[in-house]
Protein backbone atom coordinates (compact mmCIF):
# COMPACT_ATOMS: atom_id res chain seq x y z
CA UNK A 1 0.00 0.00 0.00
CA UNK A 2 1.26 3.48 -0.89
CA UNK A 3 0.22 6.93 0.25
CA UNK A 4 -0.47 9.76 -2.19
CA UNK A 5 3.05 11.14 -1.71
CA UNK A 6 4.56 7.79 -2.69
CA UNK A 7 5.53 6.67 0.80
CA UNK A 8 4.82 3.01 1.44
CA UNK A 9 3.20 1.60 4.54
CA UNK A 10 5.80 -0.09 6.72
CA UNK A 11 8.74 2.06 5.60
CA UNK A 12 9.23 3.54 9.08
CA UNK A 13 11.75 2.49 11.76
CA UNK A 14 12.32 -1.16 12.66
CA UNK A 15 10.89 -2.21 16.02
CA UNK A 16 10.71 -5.28 18.23
CA UNK A 17 8.48 -6.03 21.21
CA UNK A 18 9.76 -7.89 24.26
CA UNK A 19 9.22 -8.34 27.98
CA UNK A 20 10.88 -9.45 31.19
CA UNK A 21 8.33 -10.95 33.60
CA UNK A 22 5.67 -9.04 31.64
CA UNK A 23 7.36 -5.66 32.12
CA UNK A 24 7.14 -4.90 28.40
CA UNK A 25 9.18 -2.75 26.04
CA UNK A 26 9.36 -1.48 22.48
CA UNK A 27 12.91 -2.00 21.18
CA UNK A 28 14.18 0.48 18.56
CA UNK A 29 17.44 -0.53 16.83
CA UNK A 30 19.28 2.74 16.08
CA UNK A 31 23.03 1.96 16.02
CA UNK A 32 24.08 5.35 14.59
CA UNK A 33 21.73 7.46 16.71
CA UNK A 34 19.69 8.71 13.74
CA UNK A 35 16.20 8.44 15.25
CA UNK A 36 14.68 11.56 16.76
CA UNK A 37 13.14 10.01 19.87
CA UNK A 38 10.89 12.76 21.23
CA UNK A 39 8.75 12.53 24.34
CA UNK A 40 5.61 12.51 22.20
CA UNK A 41 6.89 9.61 20.08
CA UNK A 42 7.73 7.58 23.17
CA UNK A 43 4.30 8.31 24.62
CA UNK A 44 2.63 7.28 21.35
CA UNK A 45 4.66 4.07 21.07
CA UNK A 46 3.85 3.08 24.64
CA UNK A 47 0.14 3.92 24.44
CA UNK A 48 -1.84 0.66 24.40
CA UNK A 49 -4.55 2.08 22.14
CA UNK A 50 -2.87 4.46 19.70
CA UNK A 51 0.53 2.75 19.60
CA UNK A 52 2.19 -0.60 20.18
CA UNK A 53 1.75 -0.53 23.95
CA UNK A 54 4.61 -0.86 26.45
CA UNK A 55 5.95 0.23 29.82
CA UNK A 56 8.96 1.83 28.13
CA UNK A 57 11.20 2.14 25.08
CA UNK A 58 14.68 0.64 24.70
CA UNK A 59 16.73 2.38 22.00
CA UNK A 60 19.71 0.28 20.88
CA UNK A 61 22.53 2.68 20.07
CA UNK A 62 26.32 2.75 20.15
CA UNK A 63 27.50 4.87 23.07
CA UNK A 64 29.66 6.97 20.73
CA UNK A 65 26.54 8.00 18.80
CA UNK A 66 24.68 9.21 21.90
CA UNK A 67 25.16 12.87 22.77
CA UNK A 68 24.39 12.59 26.48
CA UNK A 69 26.11 9.27 27.26
CA UNK A 70 27.99 9.11 30.59
CA UNK A 71 31.76 9.50 30.34
CA UNK A 72 32.15 6.21 32.23
CA UNK A 73 30.71 4.17 29.33
CA UNK A 74 33.16 3.34 26.48
CA UNK A 75 32.13 4.51 23.03
CA UNK A 76 32.10 1.06 21.43
CA UNK A 77 29.67 -0.42 23.99
CA UNK A 78 26.02 -0.92 23.07
CA UNK A 79 23.96 1.57 25.08
CA UNK A 80 20.44 1.04 26.43
CA UNK A 81 18.82 4.44 25.96
CA UNK A 82 15.80 3.78 28.17
CA UNK A 83 12.69 5.96 28.25
CA UNK A 84 9.71 5.60 30.57
CA UNK A 85 6.24 5.49 29.03
CA UNK A 86 5.78 9.22 29.68
CA UNK A 87 8.92 10.00 27.65
CA UNK A 88 11.17 10.73 30.60
CA UNK A 89 14.70 9.35 30.63
CA UNK A 90 15.50 6.68 33.24
CA UNK A 91 18.90 5.74 34.58
CA UNK A 92 18.45 1.97 34.65
CA UNK A 93 15.90 -0.81 34.12
CA UNK A 94 16.66 -4.33 35.35
CA UNK A 95 14.02 -6.05 33.21
CA UNK A 96 14.80 -3.86 30.23
CA UNK A 97 18.52 -4.60 30.27
CA UNK A 98 17.84 -8.35 30.16
CA UNK A 99 15.57 -7.90 27.12
CA UNK A 100 18.15 -5.56 25.59
CA UNK A 101 20.94 -8.15 25.94
CA UNK A 102 18.69 -10.87 24.51
CA UNK A 103 18.07 -8.67 21.47
CA UNK A 104 21.82 -8.07 20.96
CA UNK A 105 22.41 -11.84 20.79
CA UNK A 106 19.31 -12.42 18.64
CA UNK A 107 20.46 -9.74 16.16
CA UNK A 108 24.04 -11.04 16.00
CA UNK A 109 25.39 -7.88 17.62
CA UNK A 110 26.88 -9.80 20.56
CA UNK A 111 27.91 -13.36 21.31
CA UNK A 112 26.00 -15.40 23.93
CA UNK A 113 27.56 -15.21 27.36
CA UNK A 114 28.79 -12.08 29.12
CA UNK A 115 27.90 -8.78 27.44
CA UNK A 116 28.68 -5.25 28.69
CA UNK A 117 25.66 -2.96 28.36
CA UNK A 118 25.91 0.79 28.77
CA UNK A 119 23.27 2.58 30.84
CA UNK A 120 22.97 5.99 32.46
CA UNK A 121 23.87 4.24 35.71
CA UNK A 122 27.13 2.98 34.14
CA UNK A 123 28.18 -0.24 32.42
CA UNK A 124 26.21 -3.30 33.53
CA UNK A 125 27.68 -6.78 32.86
CA UNK A 126 24.95 -9.11 31.58
CA UNK A 127 25.14 -12.89 31.09
CA UNK A 128 22.72 -14.61 28.68
CA UNK A 129 21.93 -18.28 29.33
CA UNK A 130 20.85 -21.19 27.16
CA UNK A 131 17.60 -21.60 29.15
CA UNK A 132 16.44 -18.10 28.15
CA UNK A 133 17.20 -16.53 31.50
CA UNK A 134 19.57 -13.58 31.83
CA UNK A 135 21.65 -12.50 34.82
CA UNK A 136 22.49 -8.82 35.31
CA UNK A 137 25.07 -7.33 37.65
CA UNK A 138 22.95 -4.51 39.01
CA UNK A 139 25.76 -2.83 40.94
CA UNK A 140 25.73 -1.96 44.64
CA UNK A 141 22.35 -1.46 46.25
CA UNK A 142 22.85 1.55 48.53
CA UNK A 143 20.50 2.26 51.42
CA UNK A 144 20.35 6.03 51.84
CA UNK A 145 17.65 6.59 54.40
CA UNK A 146 14.10 5.86 55.44
CA UNK A 147 10.86 7.41 54.34
CA UNK A 148 7.19 6.55 53.95
CA UNK A 149 4.25 6.57 51.61
CA UNK A 150 0.52 5.93 51.87
CA UNK A 151 -2.23 4.15 49.99
CA UNK A 152 -5.69 5.27 50.97
CA UNK A 153 -5.69 5.70 54.75
CA UNK A 154 -2.84 3.27 55.36
CA UNK A 155 0.74 4.47 55.89
CA UNK A 156 3.75 2.43 54.78
CA UNK A 157 7.23 3.06 56.18
CA UNK A 158 10.08 1.93 53.96
CA UNK A 159 13.75 2.14 53.09
CA UNK A 160 15.22 4.40 50.42
CA UNK A 161 17.42 2.41 48.03
CA UNK A 162 19.67 3.70 45.26
CA UNK A 163 20.21 1.32 42.34
CA UNK A 164 21.22 3.98 39.87
CA UNK A 165 17.56 5.00 40.10
CA UNK A 166 15.63 5.79 43.31
CA UNK A 167 13.35 3.38 45.20
CA UNK A 168 11.19 3.37 48.30
CA UNK A 169 10.67 -0.26 49.32
CA UNK A 170 8.08 -0.93 52.02
CA UNK A 171 7.85 -4.29 53.77
CA UNK A 172 4.30 -4.81 54.97
CA UNK A 173 1.84 -7.42 56.20
CA UNK A 174 -1.02 -5.64 54.44
CA UNK A 175 -3.03 -7.42 51.75
CA UNK A 176 -1.13 -6.51 48.57
CA UNK A 177 -4.09 -7.43 46.37
CA UNK A 178 -6.20 -4.85 48.15
CA UNK A 179 -3.89 -1.89 47.46
CA UNK A 180 -5.23 0.67 44.99
CA UNK A 181 -2.21 1.62 42.87
CA UNK A 182 -4.18 3.32 40.12
CA UNK A 183 -2.61 6.66 41.06
CA UNK A 184 0.79 7.84 42.28
CA UNK A 185 1.33 7.13 46.00
CA UNK A 186 2.71 10.21 47.78
CA UNK A 187 6.42 10.54 48.57
CA UNK A 188 8.76 13.04 50.22
CA UNK A 189 10.28 15.24 47.47
CA UNK A 190 13.13 16.23 49.77
CA UNK A 191 14.22 12.57 49.90
CA UNK A 192 13.32 11.86 46.26
CA UNK A 193 13.68 15.13 44.30
CA UNK A 194 13.51 13.33 40.92
CA UNK A 195 10.59 11.07 41.85
CA UNK A 196 10.75 7.46 42.99
CA UNK A 197 9.73 3.89 42.23
CA UNK A 198 7.65 2.55 45.12
CA UNK A 199 7.56 -1.15 46.06
CA UNK A 200 5.20 -2.89 48.45
CA UNK A 201 6.82 -6.08 49.72
CA UNK A 202 5.35 -9.05 51.59
CA UNK A 203 7.41 -11.91 53.04
CA UNK A 204 5.71 -15.15 51.94
CA UNK A 205 8.13 -17.80 53.20
CA UNK A 206 11.78 -18.53 53.94
CA UNK A 207 13.85 -16.74 51.31
CA UNK A 208 10.82 -15.63 49.31
CA UNK A 209 8.88 -12.36 48.96
CA UNK A 210 6.04 -10.98 46.88
CA UNK A 211 6.02 -7.47 45.39
CA UNK A 212 3.79 -4.91 43.69
CA UNK A 213 5.31 -1.73 42.28
CA UNK A 214 4.34 1.75 41.13
CA UNK A 215 7.00 2.88 38.67
CA UNK A 216 8.04 6.49 38.28
CA UNK A 217 6.83 7.84 34.94
CA UNK A 218 4.78 4.73 34.15
CA UNK A 219 2.30 3.66 36.83
CA UNK A 220 1.79 0.18 38.23
CA UNK A 221 3.65 -2.41 36.14
CA UNK A 222 3.69 -6.19 36.13
CA UNK A 223 7.30 -6.14 37.26
CA UNK A 224 10.27 -3.84 37.87
CA UNK A 225 13.78 -5.30 37.80
CA UNK A 226 15.52 -2.69 39.93
CA UNK A 227 12.43 -2.79 42.14
CA UNK A 228 12.90 -6.50 42.86
CA UNK A 229 16.44 -5.74 44.05
CA UNK A 230 15.14 -2.90 46.23
CA UNK A 231 12.47 -5.26 47.58
CA UNK A 232 15.16 -7.79 48.46
CA UNK A 233 17.23 -5.12 50.22
CA UNK A 234 14.16 -4.10 52.23
CA UNK A 235 13.31 -7.70 53.13
CA UNK A 236 16.87 -8.35 54.25
CA UNK A 237 16.86 -5.14 56.27
CA UNK A 238 13.62 -6.19 57.96
CA UNK A 239 15.32 -9.47 58.89
CA UNK A 240 18.36 -7.66 60.30
CA UNK A 241 20.63 -8.64 57.38
CA UNK A 242 22.52 -6.73 54.71
CA UNK A 243 23.32 -9.59 52.31
CA UNK A 244 21.45 -12.62 51.07
CA UNK A 245 19.30 -14.25 48.40
CA UNK A 246 15.58 -13.91 47.74
CA UNK A 247 13.14 -15.31 45.22
CA UNK A 248 10.81 -12.45 44.27
CA UNK A 249 7.32 -13.10 42.91
CA UNK A 250 5.77 -10.27 40.90
CA UNK A 251 2.46 -10.23 39.00
CA UNK A 252 4.34 -11.05 35.79
CA UNK A 253 6.45 -13.96 37.03
CA UNK A 254 9.42 -14.78 39.25
CA UNK A 255 13.03 -13.60 39.48
CA UNK A 256 16.00 -14.31 41.73
CA UNK A 257 18.04 -11.63 43.49
CA UNK A 258 21.39 -11.93 45.27
CA UNK A 259 22.74 -9.05 47.37
CA UNK A 260 26.40 -9.14 48.43
CA UNK A 261 28.67 -6.62 50.13
CA UNK A 262 30.05 -5.56 46.75
CA UNK A 263 27.10 -5.72 44.34
CA UNK A 264 23.70 -7.24 43.53
CA UNK A 265 22.55 -9.56 40.76
CA UNK A 266 19.16 -10.15 39.15
CA UNK A 267 18.29 -13.32 37.21
CA UNK A 268 15.10 -13.78 35.23
CA UNK A 269 13.55 -14.43 31.82
CA UNK A 270 13.85 -12.19 28.76
CA UNK A 271 11.41 -12.75 25.91
CA UNK A 272 11.29 -11.32 22.38
CA UNK A 273 7.70 -11.41 21.11
CA UNK A 274 7.51 -9.79 17.67
CA UNK A 275 9.28 -7.61 15.12
CA UNK A 276 8.16 -5.32 12.31
CA UNK A 277 8.32 -1.82 10.91
CA UNK A 278 6.42 1.24 12.05
CA UNK A 279 4.36 3.09 9.48
CA UNK A 280 6.39 6.04 8.17
CA UNK A 281 3.43 8.45 8.30
CA UNK A 282 2.48 7.36 11.83
CA UNK A 283 6.08 7.93 12.97
CA UNK A 284 6.23 11.33 11.30
CA UNK A 285 3.03 12.50 12.98
CA UNK A 286 3.65 10.89 16.42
Amino acid sequence: MRYSDGAQFGEGPLFLKGHGTENDFVILPDPDGELKLTDSRVQALCDRRRGLGADGVLRVVRTAALEDAPDSVPGDVWFMDYRNADGSVAEMCGNGVRVFANYLVHAGLAEPGEIPVGTRAGVRPVVTRADGRVTVDMGPAALFGRSRTAVGKENFPGVAVDLGNPHLACVTEADLDGLDLSSQPPFDPQVFPKGVNIEFVQRTGPGRVRMRVYERGVGETRSCGTGTVAATVAALDADGATTGHRIVDVPGGTVEVEVTEQTSTLTGPAVLVAAGRLDALWWELA
